[in-house]
């Protein structure tokens, strides 16, 4: 078995001991780090040292992210030493049940997987001690997104909400990679500001254009479909804050592409 795991990381310092420990089964980590400015890098330095017989090989490098999720990661893949990489974000853990689907699919007595290049891997949100089964997070819970992948097999695309594209057929493993995000609603907001801001920015090198309309009432379809046909509200109070965060994420994408387009053609 021969696995990197690969871990984009700003500003972590609290979530990334918990990561690595759920990763501790892989070959090496690599973390990519867009240049924390908090103790992320110390808390990692600080696990070597308090843990010496640690044989898991962990390699740092700093690299700024520039707002390419897709480009941050397709370089992970190109440092990474191992046949397959496993990409996992700082505040997400590894479970036992998928860790070892992990191992059974790449180990080289399962042919039967052989046909995969890469794999999704179903993931659980957890928010307000809460685990999110609907609304804008039941697609990454029963679907999946692309986490392991053979190096070279395809490459990622997408500033922000990155894809993997590859010309095989893609697998699909049980077990579930559990995910904490946003503890706080301050850190939340901040979030939505942060990636709208990247999307926006992406549509706007695509030559794509907002309206008044689509800042209006693109948001809040988008919150009547996640919280009453997909069943947001199924979740309580945390299915609701977090149906309209993330319409206030599609608010801010619009109205910031809006804004990007206004600049352009008063210049």
């Amino acid at each position: 078995m021969n696995i990197s795991a690969v871990i984009l990381t700003k500003n972590e310092e609290k979530n990334i001991i918990g990561c690595i420990e759920s990763l501790e089964f892989c070959t090496e980590i690599i973390v990519i780090d867009d240049h924390s400015i908090d103790r992320t890098l110390e808390e990692i330095q600080k696990l070597k040292v308090k843990r010496q017989n640690f044989k898991l090989k962990i390699k740092i490098i700093e690299r700024e992210l520039k707002g390419d999720f897709a480009a941050q990661r397709n370089f992970g893949m190109k440092e990474a030493t191992g046949e397959w990489i496993l990409f996992a974000d700082a505040d997400e853990r590894i479970t036992d049940e998928l860790k070892n689907n992990i191992i059974r699919a790449v180990g080289a007595d399962h042919r039967s997987d052989r046909a995969f290049n890469a794999f999704y891997i179903k993931r659980r949100d957890f928010w307000w001690g809460k685990e999110l089964r609907h609304g804008e997070t039941a697609k990454t819970r029963n679907k999946g997104i692309v986490r392991l992948v053979k190096k070279g097999s395809g490459i990622f695309l997408g500033d922000v909400h990155e894809v993997f594209y590859t010309a095989t057929a893609i697998g699909t493993l049980d077990g579930y990679l559990n995910h904490y995000p946003h503890p706080t609603v301050k850190d939340f907001i901040n979030s939505v500001n942060t990636y709208s801001s990247i999307r926006a920015e992406e549509l706007y090198d695509q030559g794509k254009t907002a309206n008044l309309f689509q800042i209006i009432f693109y948001p809040l379809i988008k919150f009547k479909l996640n919280y009453f046909l997909y069943g947001g509200f199924l979740d309580g109070p945390a299915g609701f804050a977090y149906c309209f965060f993330m319409s206030f994420h599609s608010f801010l994408v619009r109205a910031k592409l809006y804004q990007l387009n206004r600049i352009a053609t008063n210049k």
